[in-house]
Parts: structure tokens; sequence; C-alpha cells
């Protein structure tokens, strides 16, 4: 079966992960799964999401600008639960990235909202397409 099983991502504050990631993925129809002394998972669609610490972190911070991960795309519903999880994202720990072209930052065609966390992690939060824009 293709597809993603799952990925894990190290994170050097698991309590700070847990508040601002566990957020967005239960707001974006994640369910939390069982949690452990330095770590969780959240489920979706058969895939999971792990953010765990490690006393093997070669440093404490995220540079998505480095080689890695650059941040995570997520199915968001339709262009108002993407408005809804912007708008709702600061209280939150996230920070709204190219907000001065948002919707639109990835393109006309493309409607996202791009946030990054207090760790450094990108998060960009994808519209589902209407019929009208497939045309």
């Amino acid at each position: 079966m293709p597809g993603i099983h799952h990925v894990e991502i190290w994170v050097a504050d698991i309590d700070e992960a847990r508040q601002e990631w566990g957020w967005l993925l239960i707001r974006l129809g994640f369910s939390a799964e069982p949690e452990w002394p330095g770590g969780q998972s959240w489920e979706a669609a058969g895939a999971y999401l792990t953010l765990t610490t490690s006393p093997n972190l070669s440093q404490p911070d995220h540079d998505r600008r480095q080689p890695g991960m650059n941040h995570l795309a997520f199915h968001g519903g339709s262009r108002d639960d993407v408005d809804a999880v912007m708008a709702e994202a600061p209280g939150h720990g996230w920070r709204p990235l190219y907000h001065e072209r948002y919707p639109y930052a990835g393109g006309e065609l493309h409607y996202a909202g791009w946030l990054e966390n207090s760790a450094g992690f990108k998060a960009e939060i994808v519209a589902e397409q209407s019929v009208d824009q497939a045309d």
C-alpha cells in the first residue's frame, strides 16, 4: 500500500511541542494517541505523526533552512476552514508566515496558509480545491 506510514519529528521541548502541534493536529482532524514521558503521536487516515525528544539531539533548535525537512503540508478542508485555522493559530503558539500574500503565497490557484511555531517548525494548511477552481 503506497503512502506515508509515519513521520517522526525530534523536538527539544516536548511539553511546548504537545501544546503547539497538539492543537494544530487535533484542529485538523488528527486523533491523539497515547503519550509517553518523552513523546506523543497523532493519527489520521492510517498514518501518524510522532513528536519525541532524544538525548541524541545535536542542537536544540530546528532550522528549516538547513538540509532536511522544510515543512509539513496538511489538508485543511474548505477555504473557510483554512481561514479559521489561520485566525486561531496565533493563540496557540503559531505565527502566520507570508501574511502579506495570504492566501495565495503559493500561487493564484493554491489557497493555503503557512505557520511557524516557537521552535521554528513550519506547517502549511492547504484548502481543498473547489469544483470551480478545477476548470
